[in-house]
């Protein structure tokens, strides 16, 4: 497929600071909305205008590629919502083949993403979402699809995501109908019919049930639930998203320090880092929470999220000391609005977290924050999380527009080349200095003396536009907020891009 024969004057477009801009293709659109989708509300747009911009992307776009990208966001960028939103919406358009139901197959990882995907089934066909009123016919290539997702699932994992939702796993088996792959599964199945799925034993359903109980006084309130988190340590049935969401329960619960130094061998132990799949925010969060509370233990937990990370950061290529590597952060105030509703983390901050993963993989690196200005932030090479912190405590000293443009014209008034510029960014530039130089006009002056410095734009909000063309002039696009998007940084160094890895995906 190829993105290099656009006609640059239909391809211009005005972005959301009404400057002119690059108009994305369906593919490239489709790819960045994607995968920097939380289905929350944006600063530019609504989730609900995401959802209705992703409807009519998927509707220009090749149904392979439509799936593909699917697989790609769930599998590769540990998505989980947006890839259910893709399978319906391409189930609606598609048809003929077994494409839909493959591809609904691949990206159901989790029980409850079966009925999740019901629901907004229910919602996006306009169906009574009134629970007296069940969904009672289903696409039938979801369906087979839903047949076969319906077999990768243990009691346990059924019964940890059994609740009383819009539709609950009884409704989906009665929707669905799978055929049991062995006598075992069909007994839980029978369990599902019945309401009869044994009760898991989980963090959530053991402080629920602690939580209901009745205690004369606070301290013995207080010592129930410090034994109930040194029992769930000791089970260790606790996730490794469970305890980066409960550090700070589990220290403010006075849990003993042999607890503690179980809490934080496991959430340093490479394997379980690597197979939890977690987001790099996820560890920002933990890490913020932290600073919030007063413990004897806190600065050791602290210590090992910051070793966790550089464990899950040690499959970024990164590069040595012969590439010059430039990290420029966004600050602006589009770009700090927090991810989800009930998020507490902004784009701005997963642009920093991502900036300074990249960071701490490169050996001739420098990095700065923009906004009205531009500024060089010297920090040191070790510590990930308190680097970010450090830029987040720093970025009013930038302002709030988004000149990107500063960045490159500090390196044209310094004479300085740079092999690679990082540019981790809502795309929304501007210039708010009263003139009419944009990112495009310096960088096509810098191109003159610089001729292989290449531009990685790492769009982190997807609202189809780009301020460099990224078919020519070395510039490239990258859409995320997984470090996974720094598999595709490598893959561009390689020939390649976004969009040619997903194409590569078997289905």
């Amino acid at each position: 497929m190829q993105f290099n024969q656009f006609n640059n004057i239909d391809n211009q477009v005005m972005n959301h600071e009404n400057t002119p801009a690059y108009r994305l293709s369906p593919e490239w659109h489709l790819y960045a909305s994607v995968v920097t989708s939380s289905l929350s509300d944006k600063f530019y747009e609504k989730a609900s205008e995401r959802l209705d911009i992703i409807w009519h992307l998927i509707r220009k776009t090749d149904p392979l590629f439509v799936a593909r990208l699917a697989i790609y966001a769930r599998e590769r960028m540990n998505l989980r919502s947006i890839p259910l939103v893709l399978a319906v919406e391409l189930a609606k358009v598609h048809s003929g083949d077994t494409l839909v139901s493959r591809m609904t197959s691949r990206i159901i990882g989790r029980a409850d993403e079966i009925t999740e995907l019901l629901a907004y089934y229910q919602i996006a066909n306009e169906r009574n979402t009134n629970k007296k009123k069940k969904l009672n016919r289903l696409s039938k290539q979801l369906q087979a699809g839903l047949k076969i997702a319906f077999n990768k699932f243990d009691e346990y994992q059924f019964a940890k995501y059994n609740r009383d939702t819009t539709v609950t796993l009884r409704d989906a088996l009665f929707l669905v109908h799978p055929k049991a792959k062995n006598e075992a599964q069909q007994l839980i199945f029978n369990k599902i019919t019945e309401n009869k799925l044994q009760t898991p034993y989980t963090w959530e359903t053991e402080l629920s049930a602690l939580g209901q109980s009745k205690f004369d006084t606070d301290i013995a309130k207080q010592k129930a639930f410090t034994r109930k988190w040194e029992e769930l340590t000791d089970s260790g049935k606790i996730g490794y998203m469970a305890l980066l969401r409960n550090l700070r329960n589990i220290l403010e619960s006075g849990v003993s320090f042999s607890h503690i130094q179980w809490v934080c061998e496991t959430l340093s132990a490479k394997q379980k880092i690597l197979q939890s799949k977690q987001l790099p925010f996820r560890f920002l969060a933990a890490y913020r929470e932290l600073s919030k509370i007063k413990s004897d233990f806190t600065n050791k937990v602290v210590q090992t999220l910051e070793d966790a990370v550089k464990i899950a950061a040690e499959n970024i290529a990164g590069f040595d000391e012969s590439t010059s590597v430039l990290i420029a952060c966004d600050v602006s105030g589009s770009m700090q609005q927090p991810v989800s509703p009930k998020s507490k983390i902004m784009n701005y901050d997963i642009g920093l977290m991502l900036g300074m993963l990249l960071k701490s993989r490169c050996k001739n690196v420098v990095s700065g924050i923009f906004g009205d200005k531009w500024k060089i932030v010297e920090l040191p090479d070790s510590g990930v999380l308190s680097n970010v912190d450090a830029f987040y405590k720093r970025e009013g000293e930038v302002g709030y527009s988004t000149n990107g443009y500063l960045v490159i014209e500090d390196l044209i008034k310094k004479e300085k080349t740079v092999d690679k510029i990082m540019m981790f960014t809502d795309c929304q530039l501007w210039n708010s200095c009263g003139g009419n130089t944009q990112l495009k006009d310096v960088w096509k002056k810098y191109k003159t003396f610089a001729p292989d410095a290449k531009m990685y734009l790492f769009d982190l909000a997807g609202h189809g536009n780009s301020p460099l063309d990224i078919t020519s002039d070395d510039a490239h696009l990258i859409a995320g907020w997984s470090d996974k998007v720094f598999d595709i940084l490598q893959a561009i160094d390689n020939g390649s891009d976004a969009l040619k890895e997903i194409n590569a995906i078997e289905i």
